[in-house]
């Protein structure tokens, strides 16, 4: 079975593709766009000081900002070439290069974030694995919340899956990190997630 990452695959295939995605996110953090969206709703989310996991953190853009707003912040991605740009931006808080499918950090966390296509990138067929993996890294009480666009291969109905297997409940979508409301048409989702028993 090929193990290749999808994220992985682009870079194989279009040399340079990483490089250009930090200088994407460089040219509009200079160009004064609001890159913190994600962030803002995930600082509401979590106790001021709350361990976080940002799995597949890429450029640390949104872990740095949660480490910046008073978080304990680790971050990890299988790129990198992605993780030395977080290292370099945001050096106050701990960054490495790992696969979340294999992930073990022998650590748990208040809140694990997973956004900017994380899961649609993956190894195919990896998906509950990685879900079941940030399960295992999840306090008792803990949240999960993941955000992908959705017609990248990987579905609603497959995250829907791939979630009651992983032992998570979904507790909320929204189709927009602002919280506006999911639909089965909408383009995007954010999904909120727990252990099966937490309330």
């Amino acid at each position: 079975m090929n193990d290749e990452t999808l994220w992985a695959a682009e870079n194989r295939e279009h040399q340079g593709h990483s490089a250009r995605y930090i200088k994407r996110f460089e040219a509009m953090r200079a160009e004064g766009l609001d890159l913190h969206g994600e962030a803002r709703l995930l600082d509401a989310m979590a106790a001021r000081g709350s361990r976080i996991l940002d799995a597949g953190c890429g450029t640390g853009r949104v872990g740095g900002e949660l480490a910046r707003l008073g978080h304990q912040v680790t971050g990890v991605d299988a790129d990198g070439e992605l993780i030395a740009a977080a290292q370099l931006d945001h050096p106050g808080s701990q960054w490495q290069t790992s696969d979340l499918s294999t992930l073990d950090l022998g650590a748990t966390f208040d809140l694990i974030v997973c956004t900017g296509n994380v899961l649609p990138f993956l190894t195919p067929g990896t998906a509950p694995e990685v879900l079941r993996r940030l399960a295992g890294h999840l306090t008792e009480e803990g949240r999960l919340v993941v955000g992908f666009g959705s017609g990248r291969g990987y579905t609603t109905d497959t995250l829907f899956a791939d979630v009651n297997a992983a032992g998570l409940e979904r507790h909320s979508e929204f189709s927009t990190w602002d919280l506006r409301p999911w639909q089965p048409t909408s383009s995007f989702v954010v999904s909120l997630l727990a252990h099966k028993h937490a309330g």
